[in-house]
């Protein structure tokens, strides 16, 4: 089975995590530095590998236009049904089916783990994004404990993690530097594993707001790189 062929089997459930106790917590923060980086506020933007809308609705909400791309179609419709009047494109990142130049960021959380070649979908998203545009990347850490347990669980059970790519921060670094891009930066958050009890939560939080700028991220079960295009 392939990357894209799970996800269409586990759509219907996939937005239960985001309800969860630990869910909600990884997904706010998460989006607490995702938007720390983010600096495009006007303009056209592309959430890459959408899913079901997560991000793109999270867009909408600060007035950003946004256009969501996903090779599922399972998760495009549930992404539609929350979202019926945004633009939605079932397509491979490897070849976007947009003109050069056309937007003014990108925003892509947690596909690159699924791509057979990021490479290439960075030199795509360096060809659309217009001169002085950015993009956020947000994957899986290679040098995490969260995420060694995740897949070890995958020798049990199938979850999407028998299909991911995990990527350090030093990685991240290298494929963007060759795909043309400047001003890197990066963060990095959630140190606790997936098992803690709620009541640890609020540590897990003040850890994260903690380290997330400092050497430590490279242990982080999620990292972010921003680059921007000269």
């Amino acid at each position: 089975m392939k990357a894209k062929d799970y996800f269409d089997k586990i759509a219907p459930y996939y937005d239960k995590w985001y309800v969860s106790p630990i869910g909600k917590y990884v997904d706010d923060t998460e989006k607490e530095q995702v938007f720390s980086l983010w600096e495009t506020k006007k303009g056209l933007v592309l959430d890459l590998g959408c899913g079901t809308g997560n991000y793109t609705l999270e867009l909408i909400k600060r007035k950003i236009k946004v256009i969501g791309l996903d090779a599922s179609f399972s998760m495009l419709l549930l992404a539609r049904k929350k979202l019926p009047s945004t633009y939605h494109v079932q397509a491979d990142a490897l070849s976007l089916p947009f003109k050069d130049n056309l937007f003014d960021g990108v925003l892509s959380i947690t596909l690159f783990e699924f791509l057979s070649s990021p490479q290439t979908v960075l030199r795509e998203v360096y060809r659309i994004l217009k001169p002085g545009g950015e993009v956020v990347i947000g994957t899986m850490n290679t040098f995490s404990l969260w995420f060694l347990f995740k897949r070890l669980k995958t020798l049990f059970t199938e979850t999407a993690y028998r299909y991911a790519r995990f990527y350090t921060i030093n990685q991240l670094k290298k494929l963007l530097k060759k795909a043309g891009f400047k001003n890197i930066k990066t963060r990095g958050v959630i140190y606790l594993p997936a098992f803690i009890p709620p009541k640890l939560i609020p540590l897990a939080q003040r850890l994260d707001k903690k380290w997330a700028n400092t050497h430590l991220k490279h242990l982080a079960a999620f990292v972010l790189i921003k680059g921007e295009r000269p």
